[in-house]
């Protein structure tokens, strides 16, 4: 029995969905702990690809419980998109469960950021405009409104009127945009209520019960180390900690109840909006890592920014989230090139630094120190083991695991769930039974 957190380690995007709806084979329950529709991820099955952006990977096993925590806010229109989209492909939602303390995304709250957005002008921060940091702020506030509110027309239409209200004054006054119809609001919701309330429940009771059934959980992470509220790339980062701790949080479960933590790395580095990337590149090799990466937002549609993998980054997600494994993910994605670079220190006003700067001014002004190493040259689609790897593939994994100094658990070779070399199953495998951090691959 094990209980797993799933943390992306660089900006998001890193195929965490993926990695999730792997393991989830291997797990009786998962839980997603944070964020909102502003995550998504894409997880490919028997040629099918399926979107999903507050449903945990686990819903595609029938036989998996998957728990949205508290931690999350949750889009009943989006949410309920997902359960249609499911459902038609005959996917079972019984399992499936909202926990009652989760906030509730509102129509408001939408608004409120594509506005703010975009009177920020050249202040942007890149938001995806879905409304996530208005709720976590009302959160905050102390004037959110829940899912157990929603659950309760006449609280809800008591919370409703009044904030309805309130916003309107900020909708109106400071972005000049219409108000909004509170009955309309009211009446939507209220909708919405009724066809999740089967699913509502009080959800860290049910996964402490799990833990004392000796279950294995999965904690299914969204965005990504680097976006952290706290200890990302401020201002550019998410309203939530995406980090390990931040699942304890929001899944509502102590610390102890943790047995291991496995980030997840692109092979190479991307990130969404704006904010400093030290290894970012531009012209034919950011257009080739993009194109054959297929980088672009499963939220927002957006192209990514791509540069070469930054050691420093993966050294600061190791130490903030008790990274205990790895996951590398599309490896393939560099097939075709002839040398790979990978950033192993920072030159930060004619010093080296080896760790991530808190200070936002200073990482913008860190200029990346590269170590060069051959590529391969051939395809490593079709391998499945460590030994069908090209000797310079698994070197650059080898090189990563060092600099990292954390084993690797798992090598992703393209979308589809059978591109994959699983070293150890992090679930059921014994802990630090892996392609270990001096390079030696198990026996």
């Amino acid at each position: 029995m094990a209980n797993v957190i799933v943390i992306g380690a660089q900006w998001g995007d890193e195929g965490k969905g993926k990695i999730t709806d792997l393991l989830s084979r291997s797990a009786d329950v998962v839980v997603r702990p944070q964020g909102g529709v502003n995550a998504g991820h894409t997880i490919v099955v028997n040629d099918q690809t399926f979107k999903l952006h507050l449903i945990p990977s686990g819903i595609l096993y029938p036989d998996t419980e998957c728990i949205i925590g508290s931690g999350t806010v949750i889009d009943p229109k989006v949410l309920l998109q997902e359960f249609d989209q499911l459902e038609a492909l005959d996917v079972s939602l019984d399992r499936l469960y909202i926990s009652q303390t989760a906030h509730v995304t509102m129509p408001f709250h939408r608004l409120l950021d594509q506005a703010s957005e975009e009177k920020r002008g050249e202040h942007k921060i890149g938001t995806t405009g879905r409304g996530i940091g208005p709720t976590y702020a009302d959160k905050s506030e102390r004037m959110g409104i829940r899912v157990v509110d929603l659950m309760n027309p006449e609280i809800l239409r008591k919370k409703l009127l009044w904030t309805v209200e309130y916003k309107n004054v900020v909708l109106d006054k400071l972005y000049d945009l219409p108000p909004l119809d509170p009955e309309t609001v009211i009446a939507e919701y209220t909708t919405y209520a009724d066809r999740l309330r089967p699913h509502v429940v009080d959800s860290s009771l049910k996964i402490y019960d799990a833990i004392h059934q000796r279950k294995n959980i999965l904690f299914e992470g969204a965005q990504g180390t680097l976006l952290d509220l706290d200890h990302g790339t401020y201002p550019y980062v998410t309203s939530s900690n995406p980090i390990a701790g931040g699942a304890c949080v929001g899944a509502g479960i102590g610390p102890t109840m943790i047995d291991r933590v496995i980030g997840v790395a692109k092979a190479y580095t991307t990130r969404v909006g704006e904010g400093p990337f030290p290894t970012e590149l531009d012209g034919e090799l950011n257009q080739h890592l993009c194109d054959r990466g297929a980088e672009f937002g499963t939220t927002t549609g957006r192209r990514r920014r791509c540069g070469w993998f930054d050691g420093v980054i993966g050294r600061y997600a190791v130490r903030i989230n008790g990274l205990d494994c790895l996951a590398i993910t599309k490896l393939d994605v560099l097939d075709q090139l002839a040398e790979i670079k990978v950033c192993v220190a920072y030159e930060l006003d004619g010093k080296t630094c080896d760790h991530f700067p808190g200070n936002a001014a200073e990482f913008a002004r860190c200029q990346p120190i590269y170590k060069t190493l051959p590529g391969w040259q051939c395809s490593t689609e079709e391998c499945r083991t460590l030994e069908d790897l090209p000797p310079q593939a698994l070197d650059y994994l080898k090189f990563l695991a060092e600099l990292m100094e954390v084993p690797i658990a798992i090598v992703s070779l393209g979308a589809s769930r059978d591109q994959t070399i699983i070293v150890e199953d992090p679930i059921h495998g014994p802990k630090r039974a892996l392609l270990y951090a001096n390079g030696d691959p198990v026996a």
